[in-house]
């Protein structure tokens, strides 16, 4: 074999795996957010499920939470063509949200078709409301069971770590980004108080101002009248 067959041939193999590697790397079962997913908030989400056989679909879809960090409120969106349920478990610990104890909490969603499947060269996004996110974490780890067709069952439940390599099927990752003062947005309520007072000041000033400048007008308009009469008065007195 000479030279240029020797390169050539070792061309073919690394780009080979490359694409192997790049349908190892994304063709998985991922979660992002619709937004921002910060700590102590509510997000969106939407888990995100490709189809990686070609001979195949995909049927269903489960997706177990995360247990040590339980969320009071999971609201899987309708999808056309797709069944859903959320299962809950009791607690350890009772969660507080809103000065009420929860003991339990949704633990399972699990998305099965109805109608519709996810087929060849296809994906399918699932989207789900999350609350109240932990303040405590970085990040939520999501094990999920993709289903197929012919009874096979991809378990995407490898936890990645920091510095070593992902794992051939990994675990859909939520990164969590820093807490807000507010979480919807609009600012504290103190805030919002000093807001609506500085409102009602300008109102109450501007309205104060308009009414000043009526009066002086009217008057300006009275004294120009007298003025005017006092002068057509002088006038016949010198006359006579």
């Amino acid at each position: 074999m000479n030279v240029s067959s020797r390169i050539a041939l070792a061309g073919g193999v690394a780009v080979s795996s490359v694409v192997l590697l790049s349908g190892t790397a994304f063709a998985h079962v991922s979660v992002q957010p619709q937004g921002e997913a910060a700590k102590g908030g509510y997000a969106t989400v939407n888990f995100k499920v490709p189809n990686e056989r070609d001979n195949a679909s995909t049927v269903k879809l489960e997706v177990t939470l995360p247990a040590d960090t339980p969320m009071a409120s999971v609201m899987p969106q309708p999808v056309p063509g797709w069944t859903v349920s959320v299962e809950k478990a009791k607690l350890a610990k009772p969660l507080e949200v809103h000065g009420e104890k929860i003991t339990e909490a949704p633990s399972k969603i699990t998305w099965t078709a109805a109608g519709s499947k996810i087929g060849p060269g296809q994906f399918q996004q699932f989207p789900v409301s999350l609350g109240q996110l932990p303040e405590n974490a970085d990040q939520l780890v999501f094990k999920a069971l993709q289903t197929y067709d012919n009874k096979e069952v991809v378990r995407w439940i490898e936890e990645p770590k920091d510095g070593a390599p992902e794992p051939q099927t990994p675990a859909p990752v939520l990164t969590l980004s820093a807490a807000k003062d507010d979480h919807h947005g609009g600012g504290t309520a103190a805030e919002a108080d000093d807001k609506a007072h500085g409102t009602k000041d300008r109102a109450a000033a501007a309205d104060s101002s308009d009414t000043t400048a009526r009066v002086l007008g009217v008057v300006g308009i009275l004294v120009g009248a007298a003025g005017v009469a006092f002068g057509v008065l002088a006038g016949r007195r010198r006359s006579a």
